[in-house]
C-alpha cells in the first residue's frame, strides 16, 4: 500500500466513525509559544483538550506535519527515526474513550476492507495499573495475554513519568501497538493515549479523575507504510527512496543501505525534506530557535555531502524531488521550489565556504586535545568555532564523539552568553492557563463590529486586574492595567500585524482609557486604566474607537497591499510576505528577497504603489470558503493557519489577500506612499518601512525643509547642491589624507608597516587602516611586507564616504596551517556589514559601515591570532 493511499483509508475511516476531518496545522505553530514546531498531532487542539473553547466537534482526526530534534543523532542510523514525519491522528473531547479507541484501532489495522495486517503479527502494550485497557485488549478484541505487556510509567504514560516526575496537569496512560517483523523484532506503529487524569502533586494518591476523559492517538505514517510495504527502513517507501537514490545521484553514488555513505544519504534526506516543508513556511536559516534548527539540520546535511567528496552545493538540487514525492497532501510545495532552492543554495555556499578551514581548525584542536590528555572540548573553543566559521556547536559534539571526547555544553551557552550571540530557546509550559479560561468554557468570544463602525454598544463580560478576573473594580487612576471583555466591540485586537485600537469605554457613572487591545483566541481584550467611577461586569459601555487613529491604520494597512502587489511585480512571485506591522499612518514589511534593492528598485516600487493609489480602485472585502478563496486566487501566506471560513480582501482586479485587518473603501484614500527604508533583517529577507497619508506628506514638507536650508548654507540653489556637497567632499576627503600622511601627500610604505606588525610564532601580523589607499594600492603593499618578512598575513583597509574596502594576504606557508585569506577578510567584512572573498593567498572584500571598521580591525586582529597561537 502506497503512503498517499493509507494516508486516505485513515482519515476516511476515522471520518467513518463521526470524526471530523481537520487539515494538518502549520509546521511554525507561532500561535503557540511553548514550541518551535508542531510536535504531534494534539498540539493544535491543546484548548480542546483542557476544555478552554467552545467545542464545535468533538471527535477529530489529522495527518499533521511534525518536526522533532530530539533524535537528531539515531536519523540515517535506525530505520525509523525521523526529523521530519507525518502524524495520523483521532482525537475525542469528552466523547468516546478507550473501548472506541482500542476497537478502532483493532479494526482498521486487520480488518481486510482497511489495511488487513494479519492479527498475529500485532501485540499491545498498556501501563501497569490500566486494567480496564488491558480487559479491552484481552475481552474484546481477543489478544492473548502473552501479547499484552504491561509496562511502566516511563513507558506507557503521557507525558513520560508524569505520576513519579510530573509535570502537573493533565496525563494518562498510554496502550502501544507493535507489529512483529519476521526474524526482525517489534515496531510500534500506534500510540493511544487515554488522557484521564489531572497530576495533583507528588505522589501517592496525586491523579485526580478528569471530569471529561479525552483520546489521543498517534500512528506514524512512515512506519507503517514501511510495515504495509514490506520494507526494512522507513526510507525505503514509496514516498522516500526516490529522494535517497537522488541524494546519492547528486552525490556521485550508488545508493548501498549498509554502507557508512548510505547512512550519510539517509539523513540527508531527512534534513532536505525537513528543511524544505520549513523554509517553504518562510522560516529561513538563522542564529536563533527555529530558524537555528533549519540552520542546524542544512549543515549537518552538507557536512554529510562533503564527507561524501562534495565541494560545492547539491541540496537545493533535491528540493524539487521532495517537492514531488509529497504533492499530493501538499501540493502547495510546488508553487515555492524556486524559492526553497535559492535559499537552501545560499545557506550551501556560505557553510562550503568555510567547512575546510572549519574542519581543519577541529581536527587542530582534537590534535592538541590528544597531546596533552585533555578528553573534553571546551566550550570557549566550539563558540569559536561557530562565530567564525559556522559550525553549528552540535556538529563539532558528533565529530568529538567519533573520536570518544566529551563536550562542554555549560562553557559553550556561558562563552555565546558573552558574546551577547546565544541561540534563542524557549521555555514555556506545554498547558497554560489563566483567568480568561473560565470565560472560554461559557461563551464563544467577542463579536467584532469594527468592519461597519468605530463606536458600539456593548456589555463587559469580564474584568482582568492583577491576573484574576473580578466582578468589579473601583476608580484605580495610573496603576497596572486593567483588561476589559465585551461582548460585542469595534476595537480591533491586535492581529495580522495591525496594532491594536485606542479609545474609550464610556458607561453610567465611570470612564476607561482604552491604551491597547489585544486579541486572545476569540476574545478581544480591552487594555487601559479606569479613569473615574466603577467598573462592574454585566454593565453596558459605548465602546468609541479613537476614528482618526483607526482610519491612519487602515490607510498604512491597504498600503501594505498595494506594497506586497508591487514587491511581487518588480522583484517576482518569490518576493513574499514574511512579517509586517501596522500602525497610524506607518508601516514595516518584511518580504522574501536575497539581496538589497537597488535605488532604482525602490523608486519603481513606490511608483507601482502610487499609481494604484492615483487609480482609486475599490476595495471589497468577502467572507467565503477557503477553497472558494483559494480558486479565486487570493495570496495566501505559506505557513498561515487559515480558518474554514476567510476574508478575501480585494483592491481592483490586482490585488486578492486573505486579510482579517480594516481597511479603506478604494485606494485613492491612502492619499501618498513613501518608502522611508529598505534594510536586511535576516539571511533571505528584506524589510521596507514606509509612511502613508499625512505622515507621507510631513515626511516629503521635512526633507524640502532640509534641502532648502543646506541650499542657503551653501548659497546655491536646491538643483546645484549635490554636485557643490559633493565636492566640499572630496575637499575634506584630500585634506583628511593629507593630515594622515603627516602632510607628506604620499603613501603609507611596507616598511613602515612592518615596523608595527606583531610577531606571532615567527610570522609578522599587520592589520591596519591605510588610509585615501585603493584597493591596488593594499594589494601592492600587502605584496611587498610578504616579501619582506617571508612568513606574513596582512589585512588592510580604507574608507571612502559610505564605502570600506579590505584587502587580505598571507603568506604560502600559513595556508597548509588552514589560514586562509578569504576566509579571514570575511570575518572583518561581517563587522562592516559587507562580505567578499577571493584566493587563499589573496582576498577583498567590502563594506557599508565605515564607522565599524576600527571594530572590524580588533575583529581580523583577533582571529588571526587565534588561529597562529593554536
Amino acid at each position: 500500500m502506497k503512503a498517499d493511499e493509507l494516508r486516505e483509508k485513515y482519515l476516511s475511516f476515522f471520518e467513518s466513525k463521526g470524526c471530523v476531518r481537520r487539515p494538518s496545522d502549520v509546521l511554525v505553530p507561532t500561535w503557540d509559544p511553548s514550541v518551535l514546531f508542531t510536535p504531534a498531532g494534539m498540539n493544535q487542539f491543546k484548548d480542546h483538550f483542557l476544555g478552554k473553547c467552545k467545542l464545535e466537534f468533538t471527535r477529530a482526526t489529522t495527518c499533521q506535519k511534525c518536526l522533532r530534534t530530539g533524535d537528531i543523532d539515531n536519523v540515517g542510523r535506525t530505520a525509523y527515526h525521523h526529523t521530519f514525519f507525518e502524524m495520523l491522528g483521532n482525537f475525542s473531547f469528552g466523547d468516546y474513550f478507550k473501548r472506541e479507541a482500542i476497537l478502532w484501532a483493532w479494526e482498521f489495522l486487520t480488518s481486510p476492507q482497511w489495511l488487513g495486517i494479519p492479527p498475529e503479527r500485532l501485540s499491545a502494550s498498556v501501563y501497569l495499573d490500566d486494567d480496564e485497557a488491558a480487559e479491552i485488549w484481552h475481552r474484546e478484541v481477543g489478544l492473548p495475554l502473552s501479547r499484552i505487556e504491561r509496562m511502566g510509567e516511563d513507558d506507557n504514560f503521557w507525558p513520560a513519568g508524569a505520576p513519579s516526575r510530573g509535570p502537573d496537569g493533565v496525563c494518562g496512560p498510554c496502550s502501544e501497538i507493535f507489529y512483529h517483523v519476521p526474524g526482525d523484532g517489534a515496531v510500534e506503529i500506534w500510540n493511544l493515549v487515554f488522557t484521564q487524569y489531572n497530576r495533583v502533586g507528588p505522589p501517592p494518591d496525586n491523579l485526580r479523575p478528569l471530569p471529561s476523559k479525552n483520546i489521543d492517538t498517534g500512528m506514524g505514517l512512515e512506519r507503517t507504510a514501511a510495515v504495509l510495504q514490506g520494507v526494512e527502513s522507513n526510507f525505503h517507501i514509496d514516498i522516500l527512496r526516490p529522494i535517497v537514490e537522488a541524494a546519492a545521484e547528486v552525490c556521485g553514488l550508488k545508493y548501498d543501505p549498509a554502507s557508512d555513505a548510505g547512512r550519510r544519504l539517509r539523513r540527508i534526506t531527512d534534513h532536505v525534506r525537513a528543511c524544505t516543508f520549513a523554509i517553504h513556511e518562510n522560516v529561513y536559516p538563522g542564529p536563533k530557535e527555529e530558524k537555528y534548527v533549519v540552520k542546524r539540520l542544512l549543515r549537518r546535511a552538507v557536512l554529510d555531502g562533503h564527507r561524501l567528496g562534495r565541494r560545492e552545493p547539491f541540496l537545493y538540487l533535491l528540493v524539487p524531488v521532495v517537492a514531488d514525492m509529497m504533492k499530493q497532501p501538499y501540493p502547495e510545495l510546488l508553487e515555492s521550489t524556486d524559492r526553497v532552492a535559492k535559499v537552501i543554495r545560499q545557506e550551501e555556499e556560505n557553510f562550503f565556504g568555510t567547512i575546510d578551514a572549519g574542519l581543519e581548525r577541529i581536527e587542530r584542536v582534537f590534535e592538541a586535545m590528544r597531546r596533552s590528555g585533555r578528553m573534553m572540548v571546551e566550550g570557549r573553543e566550539a563558540a569559536e568555532m561557530y562565530q567564525t566559521h559556522g559550525f553549528p556547536p552540535e556538529l563539532f559534539e558528533t565529530l568529538a564523539a567519533e573520536r570518544n571526547f566529551t563536550f562542554d555544553w555549560g562553557g559553550y551557552h556561558q562563552a555565546m552568553q558573552d558574546h551577547g550571540d546565544a541561540s534563542g530557546r524557549r521555555k514555556f509550559e506545554v498547558f497554560r492557563t489563566g483567568p480568561l479560561d473560565s470565560l472560554k468554557k461559557a461563551l464563544h468570544g467577542t463579536e467584532f463590529l469594527g468592519y461597519e463602525t468605530t463606536e458600539a454598544q456593548g456589555r463587559i463580560v469580564g474584568i482582568i486586574a492583577q491576573d484574576r478576573l473580578c466582578e468589579h473594580v473601583e476608580e484605580q487612576g495610573r496603576g497596572q492595567p486593567i483588561t476589559v471583555v465585551l461582548d460585542r466591540t469595534p476595537f480591533y485586537g491586535e492581529a495580522g500585524g495591525q496594532v491594536g485600537d485606542r479609545g474609550e469605554l464610556l458607561g453610567e457613572n465611570f470612564s476607561f482609557a482604552v491604551v491597547d487591545t489585544q486579541r486572545d483566541g476569540n476574545f478581544i481584550l480591552h487594555v487601559g486604566h479606569l479613569k473615574s467611577g466603577r467598573l462592574q461586569q454585566g454593565a453596558m459601555v459605548t465602546a468609541r474607537v479613537d476614528a482618526r487613529r483607526r482610519q491612519g491604520i487602515r490607510r498604512a494597512h491597504s498600503a501594505t497591499h498595494l506594497l506586497h502587489y508591487a514587491l511581487q511585480t518588480h522583484l517576482g512571485k518569490h518576493a513574499l510576505q514574511q512579517g509586517s506591522k501596522v500602525d497610524d499612518d506607518w508601516l514595516r514589511f518584511d518580504f522574501t528577497h536575497l539581496e538589497a534593492l537597488s535605488r532604482e528598485q525602490i523608486f519603481a516600487i513606490e511608483d507601482e504603489v502610487n499609481r494604484r493609489i492615483i487609480e482609486a480602485a475599490p476595495i471589497r472585502c468577502t467572507v467565503l470558503p477557503l477553497a472558494e478563496a483559494r480558486q479565486a486566487g487570493a495570496m495566501m501566506l505559506f505557513g498561515e493557519k487559515y480558518p474554514d471560513l476567510v476574508r478575501m480582501v480585494c483592491m481592483g482586479d490586482f490585488s486578492k489577500e486573505l486579510c482579517g485587518g480594516t481597511h479603506l473603501d478604494n485606494t485613492g484614500q491612502v492619499g501618498l506612499f513613501k518608502i522611508i527604508g529598505e534594510e536586511s533583517v535576516a539571511a533571505g529577507t528584506r524589510r521596507i518601512t514606509a509612511v502613508t497619508g499625512q505622515a507621507a506628506l510631513e515626511r516629503v514638507r521635512q526633507q524640502e525643509a532640509a534641502l532648502a536650508e543646506v541650499a542657503a548654507a551653501l548659497r546655491a540653489p536646491p538643483s546645484e547642491v549635490p554636485a557643490r556637497v559633493a565636492a566640499l567632499v572630496n575637499e575634506v576627503r584630500k585634506l583628511r589624507r593629507q593630515a594622515s600622511l603627516g602632510g607628506r601627500g604620499s603613501a603609507v610604505t611596507a616598511a613602515e608597516l612592518l615596523d608595527h606588525a606583531a610577531d606571532l610564532n615567527g610570522t609578522k601580523v599587520v592589520v591596519a587602516e591605510v588610509p585615501g589607499a585603493t584597493a591596488d594600492g593594499m594589494r601592492q603593499l600587502i605584496d611587498q611586507i610578504r616579501q619582506r618578512a617571508g612568513s606574513a598575513a596582512v589585512l588592510l583597509a580604507s574608507r571612502e564616504e559610505e564605502k570600506v574596502t579590505l584587502v587580505a594576504g598571507v603568506s604560502k606557508d600559513l595556508i597548509p596551517r588552514g589560514v586562509k585569506a578569504a576566509e579571514w577578510v570575511k570575518t572583518a567584512a561581517k563587522v562592516v556589514g559587507g562580505s567578499g572573498g577571493g584566493r587563499p593567498d589573496m582576498a577583498q572584500a567590502g563594506g557599508k559601515h565605515p564607522q565599524q571598521l576600527p571594530q572590524a580591525l580588533e575583529e581580523a586582529r583577533r582571529a588571526i591570532e587565534a588561529q597562529l597561537s593554536a
